[in-house]
């Protein structure tokens, strides 16, 4: 038996992904396709596109939190960073792969309030809130400090234009053989094209069609 399928996270995990699908969001009915392509894909606003999808979850899906999950626990992870928690379905996840390995740390960042507040509450639900702290606030200064000297995992689930930015942040602290998950990296070709790239220390797959999984190398 495992944290990830017993009581009380198994259950939460069921209910908190049939409530993410139920979620809509009114704010960003109004917004054109093209409008909301440029701003996904821009570097300066997007903070006001996801202001307007407060009230989705975003969550990744139930085979890539298994995934997180798998790679956590067979990596022996024990400090783990995450950008974008969002509700946080998927850092339930990684902290119950953090409690089976015997312990850990994971640092998420979420500038959204409301989000945070729930994310929390959902970690303490679940009997994982003493293994992760959520940071308040916009990642590019919440990852810039105090994160851990090595860093097992890394998961990319927030703005896509910001994960090249992200990526540089975190990866002084990236272990020999870290692994990084970005979920839905396809909108983000800046960031493929730096971990496919021959000479970028890294060794990258597409995975399960809207992940892209590296392999940090040295």
């Amino acid at each position: 038996m495992t944290t990830l399928t017993t009581a009380p996270l198994a259950p939460l995990l069921d209910r908190l992904f049939q409530e993410a699908s139920a979620a809509t969001s009114p704010a960003i009915a109004d917004v054109s396709p093209e409008e909301r392509h440029r701003l996904m894909h821009s570097k300066t606003e997007y903070i006001a596109l996801y202001s307007r999808l407060k009230d989705l979850w975003l969550p990744v899906s139930r085979e890539t939190g298994v995934l997180l999950y798998q790679l956590a626990r067979s990596t022996n992870a024990r400090h783990i960073v995450e950008y974008g928690t969002s509700f946080g379905l998927s850092t339930l996840y990684m902290a119950a792969a953090l409690r089976d390995n015997g312990g850990g740390r994971l640092i998420g960042s979420e500038f959204e309030p409301t989000k945070v507040a729930r994310a929390r509450a959902h970690l303490a639900e679940g009997g994982v809130a003493d293994l992760v702290e959520i940071r308040e606030g916009d990642a590019l200064q919440t990852l810039a400090v105090d994160l851990p000297a090595s860093i097992d995992l890394l998961l990319l689930d927030g703005a896509k234009a910001l994960y090249p930015d992200v990526l540089a942040l975190v990866e002084p602290r990236l272990r020999p053989g870290a692994l990084i998950v970005a979920d839905n990296a396809d909108h983000s070709p800046e960031y493929l094209a730096r971990v496919r790239s021959p000479d970028s220390g890294y060794l990258s797959v597409p995975f399960g069609g809207d992940v892209e999984l590296s392999m940090r190398l040295g």
